[in-house]
């Protein structure tokens, strides 16, 4: 492989993965049956839908031509333009005015004209600019305007203009020539001669508007795995923003925490024996850090879903429907997914949904990791969308999960404590069942909704409380947190630019009120039980607490009955609360809160008492009982440092299959052998039911 480009596309066939994406829909329960619509309501449907539909590649292709034959300026095709040429940078759906459209799907009004919204860059002018130009109509052009100023209040400086696929190219090209004069440097750390290494971009490009001056991390390229886990070390700043490709130059290079002004310098240094150099051997394909090459071999085919009459969902043109849901669908290049006109039972609950940007902020004490701040729309979130790229690497997803029930009196309780692949528990609680009510009169509706002629549904909190007594690589553990703050530093390179660095702040937590954190009150975002013992990379073997909860305010403190559920706050000690304190909550059986003496944790046989909840404002939907959906909060127990890896690459359920192989070759992939493996009707258990009696015979709540 050479080194890596990025390309600029102007269209993906879409429909192909968003078939793939529909399939994985998740089962809920409804109280009524879905009603299907007649064909002919459908088919109506079904075109309407059609005015949000991804341009077409005939579509694409008409716009090209009559930009090529209507502007009156020489248009070079994208792949191969240099700065200093004009292209077509993409071309999308220019999605009609919403107005326009309601008038045409609810109103009866006339459909919209299909239009294109063409982004070009203008490098072959007096004043380099990008323009935007909407074209229509669609399929025979035959007028375009500009909306640059429109859009964006004034015309789009040049060198904000996305890096296109020749970009990475030319720059590609500039490295290799910059590495060759580095050469026994280069064998000495890594290895090579420099044609076994990639380059991977950083963002944004300098510090002031106008720059156009990028990091460049080298990595060893593996081929047939991900070569983002091997860079050697090596960085180089190139100044790209000129217009003419041989103008530009390598501004620094960054080796081992030492900058450089060139790559001779750094060659200059080695040979002078003044530079340190960590030797790093040329990975090899089959114990490469990161290989997702399965370990073991492929075991029994884990648990199948199983569509017994076919698909309950449909995909027809650009609209999905699945038991009384109906979407359509597209992908923009630059934003990603965007869907529209979303109806339940045939009302419209959503007009648009769509994915906006994707931010990615690192920290570093290299160049190229303290100054990335990735905004994935600039490389194209759509255009990157992949059923599978050079190769393919994952792990069918099977997980333990033990479940049980309690009914008490209205509510039921799914507890759920499920074990996965990656050594990791999560632990999660659903309530469903009845709501609890009052009579309605009065200001009823300052306390919930009303839910019926004379029932009010009474706002409520649900508050969960756990003990986890966790042993992590033994007994004795200590409690650290991790989070993360900024610091302000003069950029390393030169001194003229500050840099807001994220960094790791770690905490020992030394004794039990640094540790009881109230409920709702800020939390550490990484939480870990720690053992005095490393992993091969020198670090804690560690579980790490995450919690997911929304719950409501606790009790206030003033309150007499505070004390009977002090975990809310939130050893030796067995449980956190007694049965007793339900009918005497005022002076309880046992305190929570007395737990907290403020005893030495460190190194010390420790428990977690966790509390998740919600607040619960019961609404008509929750008649007649209370979906599950939004109303599950739990936390995970995540293995963090406690293995070298992740230790679901051993197993039998890993998938990896390249482009290079057949992939429907059971060897390869043995989900290709599934459908001879199941030609059979499975051998179902029959169903058994152990009736409804509780087997702690305890008699009924409520019973009369």
């Amino acid at each position: 492989m050479s080194l890596k480009t990025v390309l600029i596309l102007l269209g993906l066939a879409l429909a192909t993965i968003f078939a793939l994406v529909c399939v994985l829909l998740t089962r809920e329960r409804s109280p009524r049956r879905c009603q299907h619509l007649p064909p002919e309501q459908e088919d109506v449907e079904d075109s309407q839908s059609l005015v949000f539909a991804d341009l077409t590649p005939e579509e694409m292709s008409q716009v090209v031509r009559y930009l090529q034959g209507h502007l009156g300026v020489p248009l070079v095709d994208a792949s191969r333009a240099k700065p200093s040429d004009n292209c077509i940078a993409s071309v999308d759906l220019q999605v009609p005015a919403k107005a326009e459209v309601l008038r045409f799907l609810d109103g009866g009004g006339a459909r919209p004209h299909r239009e294109a919204l063409a982004v070009l860059y203008f490098g072959r002018q007096p004043e380099p600019n990008i323009t935007e130009y909407v074209v229509g109509p669609l399929p025979a052009p035959a007028y375009h305007r500009d909306v640059t100023v429109h859009k964006y209040g004034g015309k789009v400086p040049y060198h904000r203009r996305p890096v296109t696929g020749k970009e990475y190219v030319d720059i590609a090209a500039l490295v290799q020539r910059e590495l060759k004069k580095a050469p026994r440097f280069l064998a000495a750390c890594c290895e090579s001669d420099g044609t076994n290494l990639v380059i991977l971009t950083t963002a944004p490009r300098g510090f002031k508007s106008g720059d156009r001056v990028t990091w460049f991390v080298l990595f060893h390229n593996v081929p047939g795995t991900g070569y983002y886990l091997s860079p050697v070390g090596l960085e180089v700043l190139v100044d790209h923003g000129d217009l003419h490709v041989s103008r530009w130059q390598l501004r620094q290079v960054f080796y081992n925490g030492r900058y450089f002004s060139s790559t001779g310098d750094l060659e200059q240094e080695f040979v002078a024996g003044a530079l340190e150099v960590v030797r790093l051997k040329q990975p090899q394909a089959e114990a490469v850090l990161g290989s997702m090459k399965p370990r073991r071999p492929p075991g029994s085919p884990g648990p199948l879903q199983f569509e017994p009459q076919g698909p309950r969902y449909s995909v027809r043109n650009n609209r999905v429907t699945f038991q009384g849901w109906s979407i359509a669908f597209g992908m923009n290049p630059n934003t990603g997914p965007r869907l529209f006109d979303i109806r339940y039972r045939g009302e419209r609950i959503v007009y648009e949904l769509s994915l906006q940007e994707a931010l990615a902020l690192y920290g570093s004490n290299c160049p190229g990791g303290m100054s990335t701040r990735y905004l994935d729309g600039s490389f194209g979130i759509g255009r990157f969308a992949y059923e599978l790229s050079l190769y393919y690497g994952g792990l069918r997803k099977n997980t333990l999960v033990i479940r049980t029930i309690s009914t008490l009196i209205n509510y039921d309780y799914i507890w759920d404590f499920m074990f996965h692949g990656s050594g990791a528990v999560e632990v999660r609680v659903h309530a469903t069942g009845y709501i609890s009510s009052s009579f309605l009169h009065g200001r009823g509706t300052d306390y919930g909704n009303r839910v019926g002629p004379h029932t009010l549904g009474t706002m409520h909190l649900h508050h969960i409380h756990y003990k986890v007594d966790l042993d992590v690589d033994g007994q004795l553990n200590s409690l650290e947190s991790q989070d993360m703050e900024y610091e302000f530093v003069k950029d390393p390179w030169s001194a003229q630019s500050t840099i807001e660095r994220p960094y790791l702040r770690r905490e020992r937590l030394e004794k039990e009120d640094q540790a009881a954190f109230p409920l709702n009150a800020p939390m550490p975002r990484y939480l870990s039980f720690v053992s005095p013992n490393p992993n091969k990379w020198e670090h804690p073997r560690s579980y790490r607490i995450q919690v997911i909860s929304f719950a409501g305010k606790h009790l206030p403190t003033s309150s007499s009955m505070e004390r009977s559920i002090s975990w809310g706050r939130k050893e030796e000690e067995p449980t956190s609360t007694s049965i007793y304190n339900q009918n005497d909550p005022w002076t309880p059986t046992v305190t929570f809160a007395d737990f907290i003496n403020n005893e030495t944790i460190t190194n010390e046989d420790l428990v977690a008492w966790i509390t998740v909840g919600f607040l619960h404002v019961p609404h008509a939907e929750d008649i007649p009982n209370t979906v599950t959906v939004g109303n599950g909060v739990g936390f995970f127990l995540r293995p963090y440092n406690y293995f070298n890896e992740d230790p679901s690459v051993d197993s039998s359920d890993s998938v990896y299959f390249s482009s290079e192989e057949d992939v429907g070759a059971c060897g390869a992939n043995p989900l290709a052998c599934l459908s001879s493996a199941t030609t059979c009707a499975p051998r179902l258990p029959p169903f058994h039911f152990g009736g409804f009696l509780n087997l702690s015979l305890a008699p009924p709540l409520g019973g009369l």
